[in-house]
């Protein structure tokens, strides 16, 4: 089910209602959201139900046999059970194919043709998030930094929590499944809270994110055929457009859980004004470079180890992040580039070789620009359906041809209505961004007057009526339901 749909439209009044009314009775509550949580989750497909399903059951059963046993060998065997089935469910779901056609094209390269035929495998949807949400539980439970529940509904809940359980943020059993044992009442103030963060989530999906898919979606279908500013554009629209998709199912997810009474982890904080790109992963899908940091860097070593190794380790890091996004060269090419610039800042920055302090703060505007023109250039990978297509828009913006760019931007992408509204909505997100630097937006909102306030509502709300884009499942999907 959609945040952006018909359906959840429905769904959620009714849900929100319901869970309220059932509120003050924790285990008729937790009953209740859970089976709000599959429904929500088996709209989509309810086969993929008995995927989740099992792997709830797994862990929990895991995570209690870990605490209880005193052998480390034994915990050590309960935990690759674990770390076995999740991780071999999302091999089969999401890599199984790309190995094999790499395999065979690795075989091809000495002039042999293997015969081999992939296999017609459905990606389920949030896999990536919920797995490494059950994982980090029973890691966690083995390293002695949790004690596992003995609540099984609370545990179900905790999995399948709706508002997060497709795209994030990939929570910690240790914030939010203790959440799953209070009983909350009723609160004014966070309800208002969480319905501005649904309502500006939604903005920028429908309002930004899905009108920048529009020219984006166009040029990267054939980007031979338009040159190289009009490329540019298409490039930054999609970063533009991805933050907002993304960021808008956390803010729509926060918005939800908060209104419930829950709190989940911020995941993005201004990333595109960041004057690193270290920085900007420090700022970008926290939730997720939080986990790579905490099961993945850390255990390899991480800082404590020769420089080399440490160098290694955050490239290892960031090459498993492209794999965690996508089974194709592309992401691997992705994750791989952010992990080189990382450890050249590191390096640059013990080495001290090249060092620019933003003295001023224009120093510091161009600064920040210079990165977000090196992230924009990894994103060419992360859109592009394939190696060649990459290679083609990155042909385009270095040929740097103008001549007819209007033309090219306009006639023969979207109209010029639509690029006017697609441009006043990204600076008006720039703008909305620089103020959020320094103060989240609903606190500056809270002081102000009820008429400015609910001034803004209508504007928001008239926004996405007039200017949202709207359509099927395929057509207005977030971005990250992929991975």
């Amino acid at each position: 089910m959609l945040f952006n749909s018909f359906d959840f439209a429905v769904f959620f009044p009714l849900f929100f209602a319901l869970y309220w009314f059932f509120s003050k009775n924790l285990t008729i509550r937790n009953l209740f959201l859970l089976i709000a949580s599959y429904l929500f989750y088996g709209w989509w497909n309810w086969r993929f139900l008995f995927l989740i399903i099992f792997s709830s059951f797994l862990d929990y059963y895991i995570g209690l046999l870990i605490y209880k046993e005193s052998s480390q060998k034994r915990k050590k065997i309960f935990l690759s059970i674990s770390l076995i089935f999740n991780l071999g469910f999302l091999f089969y779901f999401k890599y199984f194919n790309f190995f094999i056609e790499t395999f065979v094209e690795a075989f091809s390269l000495f002039g042999t043709r293997l015969n081999v035929e992939t296999l017609n495998i459905v990606l389920p949807v949030g896999i990536s998030f919920y797995t490494f949400q059950t994982l980090s539980y029973t890691i966690d439970i083995y390293r002695e930094q949790l004690k596992p529940t003995k609540n099984i509904i609370s545990f179900f809940s905790f999995v399948s929590f709706f508002p997060q359980l497709v795209a994030g943020p990939i929570e910690r059993a240790s914030h939010l499944l203790p959440q799953f044992s209070k009983i909350y009442k009723f609160n004014y103030e966070n309800a208002k809270s969480g319905f501005f963060l649904i309502l500006y989530g939604l903005f920028k999906k429908m309002v930004i994110a899905d009108r920048l898919a529009l020219y984006v979606n166009e040029v990267y279908a054939d980007p031979t055929s338009y040159n190289g500013l009009a490329t540019i554009v298409a490039t930054v629209f999609f970063a533009i457009q991805i933050y907002c998709d993304f960021s808008a199912y956390s803010d729509i997810a926060i918005g939800i859980a908060r209104s419930m009474g829950f709190d989940l982890m911020k995941n993005f904080n201004t990333p595109y004004f960041s004057s690193s790109v270290t920085e900007f992963w420090r700022r970008w899908h926290i939730s997720l470079s939080t986990w790579f940091r905490d099961y993945i860097f850390i255990p390899l070593g991480g800082s404590r180890k020769k420089e080399f190794r440490v160098y290694l380790n955050l490239f290892v890091v960031f090459l498993i992040s492209g794999l965690w996004h996508g089974a194709s060269m592309n992401f691997v090419i992705w994750g791989s580039l952010h992990g080189i610039i990382i450890v050249l800042e590191k390096y640059n920055k013990k080495q001290k070789i090249l060092t620019i302090r933003s003295t001023t703060k224009a120093l510091g505007v161009i600064k920040k620009f210079y990165i977000f023109i090196i992230v924009c250039f990894a994103w060419v990978f992360f859109r592009a359906d394939s190696f060649g297509t990459s290679v083609d828009v990155i042909s385009n913006i270095f040929s740097f041809k103008t001549d007819n760019f209007i033309e090219g931007l306009l006639n023969k992408v979207i109209d010029d209505k639509d690029l006017k509204v697609a441009f006043i909505v990204v600076l008006t997100l720039f703008f909305v961004e620089s103020l959020q630097q320094k103060r989240v937006l609903y606190d500056v909102l809270k002081k102000k007057s009820m008429i400015l306030r609910w001034s803004l509502y209508l504007v928001l709300i008239l926004a996405i009526v007039v200017f949202g884009i709207y359509g099927d499942y395929d057509e207005s999907k977030f971005i990250y339901f992929q991975f």
